[in-house]
């Protein structure tokens, strides 16, 4: 199996905080698409320099367990680019972890 890890911001990049519709858009997307989400209550920070601009992020965790194929792969890039126009963003980070389901 794989674990996708989403992490959507809490605010754009010049400071507006994100819509609540935009978080409950995504979810009901990734569950219509994958089945279901796992969203982590705890805020993520985060800070990167791009361009000679340091930003700070507060972000939110997503998280999705699939089967391991190219299918959901292809998915999961789609849904990146969908997510970066939503969220207003330059990139959203999405991680792959193989896992093992006990």
């Amino acid at each position: 199996m794989i674990r996708f890890e989403i992490l959507l911001p809490l605010f754009h990049n010049d400071g507006r905080p994100v819509e609540r519709e935009k978080f409950l858009q995504t979810d009901d997307e990734l569950i219509q698409l994958f089945g279901a989400t796992s969203t982590d209550t705890v805020v993520v920070r985060g800070r990167w320099l791009y361009q000679s601009t340091l930003y700070h992020d507060q972000l939110v965790r997503v998280r999705l367990d699939l089967e391991d194929n190219p299918t959901q792969w292809e998915a999961m890039r789609a849904v990146k680019e969908t997510l970066k126009t939503r969220f207003e963003q330059l990139d959203i980070w999405i991680t792959a972890h193989r896992i093992e389901v006990v």
